[in-house]
C-alpha cells in the first residue's frame, strides 16, 4: 500500500556481489567487438553496489564503492540518498521504513550499524525502522529484482573501467526509469564494533519488537 500523505518513505537496501573490472571481466564472454581474456588473472578493480529502491515513487540509486561493504559504507549512501530530497520532502517525512536482508554488516545486533542510525535519526530528525526478511527469505527484498534486471541488462558485457561499469548501470530501467548512479573511492576500515558499555545506551534507543527483536527495530530521533 502507498502512503498519499508523504509523511512515510519506504525504501529497500541491499549490496550487490562484488563487480570486477578489466579485460577478463563478465567471465571472459562479451557481446561487442571487444576481446576478453578467457582467463581470470584477479588482478582487476573491484566495484560494490549498494541499491537503494523508493517503493513508492520506484526511484533506485545505486553507489558503487571501491572499498568493502560495511556497516559505515551502507549509512553514508542512506545519508547521500537523503541529501537528493527536497527540502520540503525531508521536513514532511515522519517515517523511513527499511526493508534489509540480516547480513552481517547490517544485521538488527551489528553494533556499529545500529550505532550509525541512532546518529542519523538524530541529525535528520525523522523516525526510522528497520525491517528484516528471515533467514533464506530476502530474495523478497525488492532491492533484489533491482538486481536481477542489472544483471540482465549488462550481460555478456565486458566492464574493463569504472566508465564503463555506471555507463551500463545508468542505462538500465526499473520500471520505466533509469537509476541514479554515483561512485565513491571513500575507503572504510572493516571490524569496527560497539564495547558491550557503549552498545548499553545506542540500546536503550531502540525499540525492539517484544516478538521481533532483532527483525524489527524502531528508532526515534531525540
Amino acid at each position: 500500500m502507498k502512503d498519499h500523505d508523504g509523511t512515510v518513505k519506504r525504501l529497500s537496501i541491499d549490496c550487490k556481489a562484488t563487480v570486477e573490472l578489466g579485460e577478463s571481466s563478465r567471465r571472459g564472454k562479451t557481446r561487442t567487438q571487444t576481446k576478453a581474456c578467457d582467463h581470470d588473472m584477479g588482478s582487476g578493480p573491484k566495484y560494490i553496489p549498494c541499491g537503494i529502491l523508493e517503493e513508492d515513487t520506484d526511484t533506485l540509486h545505486i553507489i558503487f564503492g571501491h572499498s568493502h561493504k560495511t556497516s559505515d559504507f551502507m549509512v553514508d549512501n542512506l545519508q547521500d540518498w537523503w541529501n537528493t530530497l527536497a527540502p520540503t520532502e525531508q521536513q514532511t517525512l515522519q517515517l523511513i521504513q527499511i526493508k534489509l536482508d540480516n547480513g552481517p554488516e547490517n544485521s538488527g545486533v551489528r553494533t556499529q550499524f545500529l550505532n550509525r542510525l541512532v546518529a542519523f535519526s538524530d541529525h535528520i530528525g525523522t523516525a526510522i525502522q528497520l525491517l528484516y526478511y528471515p533467514p533464506y527469505h530476502s530474495k523478497y527484498n525488492p532491492i533484489e529484482r533491482c538486481w536481477g534486471i542489472l544483471e540482465q541488462h549488462w550481460n555478456g558485457t565486458l566492464l574493463t573501467d569504472v566508465d564503463t561499469l555506471l555507463g551500463w548501470a545508468r542505462t538500465m530501467t526499473w520500471k520505466g526509469n533509469h537509476p541514479v548512479v554515483t561512485v565513491t573511492q571513500k575507503i572504510y576500515e572493516t571490524g569496527i564494533s560497539l564495547t558491550k558499555q557503549a552498545m548499553k545506551g545506542i540500546e536503550k534507543r531502540l525499540e525492539r519488537h517484544p516478538q521481533l527483536p532483532k527483525w524489527d527495530i524502531l528508532i526515534h530521533p531525540i
